[in-house]
């Protein structure tokens, strides 16, 4: 059975129930994880642990909190008020756990699907999406990721232009792989808007609502955006249903030409606010 998951953020817990709710076996099935493995949760190391034991199993992608816990870890970010990775950054094998997180992916295609954690920007076809991921793992893995780590905050380039290069074309593509939610239609992405859909920022729309993106109809899994909710489309899978709010965590079986969505209850470790 392949199964798409959304954002765990460090919720163990609910994860040993969703995964026992599926009988998982990773000798027959295959795990695919949105993002946003850590932060927030209370089991940052053990989520680690359990996924990282899967082996092959599972292909999990890097979100925006993972990415936040690499540059802590490399001295570039420090610990906000809510994070709960110190139980990584103090772990005796933190340098394995550490390392593992930067091999994991910034995008996959596989079984039909175009996997991301946030989002696509509308100039991008599924070509270039995974070429940019490529290129910010590539990064991520280099000796230099210090240097990465250094230039990859701020909000600008905001819009993407084929002439990106450097640090620019580095910081465009993960902030529109980890933190997109709201753009333009020519492509310029706002960072401030964490509402629902029908909240868009004037002028903005979701970014898979934005006409003549160059990925209509691939279908797009994506997690990211836990005030969006569950959205199930024959193209577009949401899954990132608040888990560490007090939501659910939400699992997609889409093997065999077939789709079924799978929840369980998830005990709340954050207040919104």
């Amino acid at each position: 059975m392949i199964y798409l998951i959304g954002d765990l953020q460090g919720c163990c817990d609910a994860l040993d129930r969703l995964l026992a709710t599926l009988d998982f076996s990773p000798s027959r099935d295959r795990l695919y994880v949105l993002g946003d493995l850590v932060n927030r949760g209370p089991c940052s190391r053990r989520t680690l642990h359990v996924l990282r034991g899967f082996g092959d199993a599972a292909t999990c992608l890097l979100g925006n909190h993972d990415l936040h816990l690499l540059a802590v870890a490399h001295g570039v970010r420090p610990l906000h008020r809510s994070d709960t990775v110190r139980d990584i950054l103090d772990a005796p094998d933190r340098d394995e756990l550490l390392d593992w997180l930067r091999q994991q992916r910034m995008a996959v295609q596989a079984h039909g699907w175009l996997m991301v954690h946030a989002g696509v920007a509308p100039a991008w076809d599924a070509a270039l999406t995974l070429q940019l991921a490529g290129e910010v793992e590539a990064a991520l893995r280099s000796p230099e990721a210090g240097d990465f780590f250094h230039a990859m905050y701020g909000n600008e380039p905001a819009r993407w232009s084929d002439d990106l290069q450097g640090h620019d074309r580095l910081r465009n593509a993960v902030n529109t792989l980890t933190r997109l939610r709201f753009c333009t239609p020519d492509g310029h992405m706002d960072f401030a808007a964490k509402d629902g859909a029908d909240q868009a920022p004037p002028g903005h729309l979701p970014w898979f609502e934005v006409p003549g993106r160059k990925t209509a109809g691939v279908p797009i899994a994506f997690g990211h955006w836990s005030t969006l909710g569950l959205i199930n489309r024959p193209d577009l899978l949401a899954l990132d249903t608040g888990c560490v709010w007090g939501g659910q965590l939400t699992a997609a079986r889409i093997d065999g030409g077939r789709r079924e969505i799978i929840q369980v209850p998830c005990q709340q470790a954050q207040k919104p606010g």
